[in-house]
């Protein structure tokens, strides 16, 4: 699976966007597209805090559950969020329970609500990549860390911001349109 597959639908992929239904509408229609917005940023960067040595597909099967526990990724309420919510989370069935993570997400609600509206947005994007990079043919093309997403996670974690290191501040850019990583003949290319 190291090149774009042929999928039942016709559909060239990246190998990983056809290996499951999850996967496939989450490359077919999220991965790799811009994403802006605060809220929406505060959800990308909490979900791959979450995935750090986990697969995504988990993270994708619960991300409902995630919306509904950390109230739709509103910075505010989630910044209020006390020991009873840290408990009430740790027992909550939907998400991966990892105490760790779950007071990084606090800790990064937090870090958002003090920012102005649209400050994480535009702290986010200014580290995009370079868009006329070459197309990966391969996933062994695909880097895991670059100096943009090494100096994002630098920039993120100034502003208070935990669980963003520059592994995981990659797969933010990568997921949120940041990077093109489809693959050179993938169709989402």
């Amino acid at each position: 699976m190291s090149g774009a597959v042929l999928g039942a639908d016709g559909l060239r992929r990246c190998g990983w966007g056809d290996t499951a239904d999850d996967y496939r509408a989450y490359h077919d229609t999220e991965w790799g597209r811009p994403v802006h917005g605060d809220r929406a940023l505060f959800e990308r960067i909490t979900l791959e805090a979450f995935q750090s040595g986990l697969s995504w597909i988990t993270i994708l099967r619960r991300r409902e559950g995630f919306r509904t526990a950390f109230r739709g990724f509103d910075t505010a309420a989630v910044a209020e969020f006390g020991d009873a919510d840290v408990e009430r989370l740790l027992n909550d069935t939907g998400i991966i329970r990892n105490r760790a993570k779950v007071l990084a997400t606090i800790a990064n609600a937090k870090a958002a609500r003090a920012l102005a509206e649209g400050e994480l947005d535009a702290l986010v994007w200014s580290h995009a990549g370079d868009p006329s990079r070459p197309a990966p043919r391969t996933l062994a093309d695909v880097p895991a860390v670059t100096p943009e997403s090494t100096a994002l996670a630098k920039a993120l974690k100034r502003a208070g911001f935990r669980f963003v290191g520059p592994t995981t501040a990659y797969a933010l850019m990568q997921a949120c349109g940041l990077v093109n990583d489809h693959l050179a003949d993938c169709h989402a290319r």
